[in-house]
């Protein structure tokens, strides 16, 4: 069953460790740990628990019966069974603790859904440590002449860096590509755009992009008068916000989308 659900577990002793020093752990700190598999990571926020909870969530039924029996004794560890695209939202929100931190070796296949619903979250949290593959991690680090759909989606809410790269061989079993360790740390300062603006102006933004700015903003936005008319509208609009039109999407900082999100995608 394991393999269905797309796990590798970690062999490398030294990669968990350096996981585990990137949450910064603290006293009183709420963790969520997302596919604990054989408690490799888990039985290392245990050593470092102190004044700890953790809640780990695990999909696999069988590996969920097997944590629940090794980490019986230890109240301050909870194992739940369950999706954590579903169960990590449900549970952040009944927890209600403002602030938590979130790590994991994650089935590659969850990876964009999952960075989905943690962006969606109103209550973001405060370090976000996940093992995914080296080439997504590569694209959420991108910034402008490369920026893409994912970047922008994760950096308006965070600053992403690469803590390490770990090769398939420290897996078992081994998968077929590299992977690397992904640290999300929470923006201090919240960026001053509504989040349902800014993620409408990025669906819409790279949805072609290969197209100009020009046109993805054309195409998918409503504006009355015809089309010479819509199209001069907002390359003035663009202009007086010195984003050049003519650029490609990749082209854009996470503050320019927040401009464009201002100027055409703010609904009432």
């Amino acid at each position: 069953m394991t393999q269905k659900l797309g796990q590798h577990f970690l062999k490398n002793k030294r990669v968990a460790e350096k996981i585990i020093d990137s949450v910064a752990l603290q006293d009183g700190d709420v963790v969520f740990e997302i596919g604990p598999g054989h408690g490799e990571l888990t039985e290392k926020l245990k050593i470092e628990t102190g004044n700890l909870k953790v809640i780990s969530i695990e999909k696999d039924e069988k590996l969920y019966e097997a944590l629940k029996n090794q980490f019986e004794n230890n109240g301050e560890i909870e194992i739940v069974f369950g999706d954590a695209l579903i169960k990590l939202p449900l549970l952040i929100e009944e927890q209600k603790e403002s602030k938590y931190k979130v790590v994991g070796n994650i089935p590659y296949y969850i990876t964009g859904y999952l960075l989905r619903v943690i962006s969606e979250l109103n209550n973001k949290p405060e370090r976000t440590v996940l093992m995914i593959q080296k080439e997504v991690a590569e694209r959420i680090t991108m910034q402008p002449p490369k920026m893409n759909r994912l970047a922008a989606s994760v950096q308006f809410w965070a600053k992403p860096t690469i803590i390490i790269n770990v090769p398939k061989e420290d897996f078992s079993p081994m998968p077929k590509i590299d992977s690397a360790v992904i640290l999300l740390v929470k923006k201090d300062n919240r960026p001053a755009c509504n989040m349902e603006y800014y993620y409408a102006a990025v669906r819409a933004l790279f949805s072609q992009p290969r197209k100009t700015i020009l046109n993805n903003v054309y195409e998918n936005i409503i504006m009355e008068g015809d089309s010479e008319h819509k199209k001069k509208k907002i390359v003035t609009v663009l202009e007086k916000i010195k984003i050049n039109p003519q650029h490609r999407p990749q082209n854009l900082s996470v503050e320019d989308i927040i401009l464009i999100a201002r100027e055409f995608f703010k609904v009432s």
